[in-house]
This record gives C-alpha cells, structure tokens and sequence, in this order.
C-alpha cells in the first residue's frame, strides 16, 4: 500500500459517501479502508448517515428553471486530465457487491483519465465504478420489480419501465437515483452471476427509437440504444456477448 495520511484520506472518505470521486480516487479510498480500521469505521459512519438521510427526507425534483439557472453558473469544464495512482500488488477481500470495484486497487499502476461533462460514456464508467464502492450500489434493495419501480416513480419526475430477467439469469437487486447529463436519472441494479449491471435510464424529448450499440473503454463496455422516448444505457464488465443478452431480454421482456 502507498503511504497515505489519514487525516487526508479522511476528506476523502467524506467525499467518497457523497458520491463526489472519480474512479482513480474512489480506488485509493477502497485500498486504504481495507487496511485501515479508523478510515473504514469512519466510512460506515458516512454510508450509513447517507442511507438514513435518503431514506428519512422527502425528495424534490429541481424545476426545469432552477436547473437552467444552476447550469449558467457552472464553470466551463476543464480538459481531461490523467491521474495516475501508484500501488503495490495486493488482494483483499471486497465487500458484498464490490469485486469489480475491487480489481481497480488491484495491479502495479491504475492510470484513469477523468471523463469531461460531455464524454457520456466515461461519466456513466465512472458511475458505475463509484457505485461499486460499498454503501453506493443501491438505494432500495429488492429483487422485486413492484417494489423497485414504485420507489423510483415516486423520486423522479417520470416513470422508467422495471422488468424481472431473474428467469433468464439476469436478476434485479434493487435501484438507486443517479445525476447524469445534466438530469436526475434511474439506475436498477442488475446482476449475472458475480457481475452487476447498472442500467440507467431517463427520457429524452423528440428521439427516435435506436437498435442498441455496444462501446467498450479499459475493461468496461456500454450498451446505449433509445425505445419510445427513452434513453438507455447498461455498463459492466460483463462479457460483451453476455451484456448484449441482457439489452436483447430487456427488449423482449
């Protein structure tokens, strides 16, 4: 492990909780509390505060004029810059639902260009690698769909369609909301075998129905197609054919 102050990686854990790092730095986090009692306690602290907040307060859509106001006083993006974080070969035992976000922290070097607003496809990896992070997977855990899309109709100004591919090897464990271009959006947490599969979905005014297409970057593939009005997109790093099965049982459920 690289020598990291606590008092540092304290910061980060906080940031961690609220769903503010990219992958390389959601990494060293994971890395660190592994070895380190007081960080990781501190951790389940903040994960733990953040679930009961969610779960406690009421939740309300920003108008379509308090995001355009919010938008005119966010900064131009900066160009994409690389991180580079060293760190020795080391295996530890991950948390429930944490293997792929594991094999991060895993290997002799992890460089991680950090995705700009516009680059979707490096912003959903992102997500979903700093959603494998304990405690950020899934805000309602169920593997039923009469419970998952009840909790989400309720939370978001639009209703996402939630389908049960259990049958098919593809079971549904719960769902969580997201912020991704420049909306709140659905992720419903999927999973085959050991690998999730997060699958966001949110509407998209005037688009055209779209057959799905598959991209992949470092390890991670995306699928991105677009049926009656809605934008979809399901990340993992579950083999290519594999993730193209769920998009094609999706389609056909």
């Amino acid at each position: 492990m690289i020598d990291v102050n606590c008092d540092e990686m304290r910061l980060l854990v906080q940031a961690d909780a609220d769903g503010e790092l990219e992958a390389g730095q959601a990494a060293l986090v994971a890395a660190h509390v592994a070895d380190c009692e007081d960080c990781a306690r501190l951790r389940d602290e903040m994960t733990g505060l953040r679930a009961a907040l969610r779960a406690a307060l009421p939740y309300h859509a920003p108008s379509a004029e308090l995001r355009a106001r919010l938008a005119g006083l966010v900064a131009a993006p900066e160009p994409p810059r690389a991180v580079v974080v060293p760190f020795r070969r080391r295996w530890f035992a991950p948390a429930g639902g944490f293997a792929a976000g594991a094999a991060l922290a895993a290997g002799l070097l992890l460089a991680v260009v950090l995705p700009r607003s516009d680059d979707l496809t490096g912003a959903l990896i992102a997500d979903h690698v700093r959603a494998l992070q304990p405690g950020h997977l899934m805000d309602v855990v169920s593997t039923d769909q009469h419970t998952v899309k009840p909790w989400l109709d309720e939370r978001l100004d639009f209703a996402p369609p939630v389908k049960d591919l259990a049958a098919q090897g593809f079971p549904l464990e719960g769902g969580r909301l997201d912020y991704l271009d420049g909306r709140t959006v659905a992720a419903m947490v999927y999973r085959h075998r050991l690998h999730p599969i997060d699958l966001y979905v949110w509407p998209i005014r005037g688009a055209r129905d779209a057959a799905p297409e598959l991209a992949t970057r470092d390890g991670w593939h995306v699928v991105r197609w677009t049926r009656d009005g809605m934008a979809y997109r399901a990340v993992s790093d579950l083999a290519a054919p594999d993730l193209m099965r769920f998009v094609a049982l999706w389609e056909g459920a």
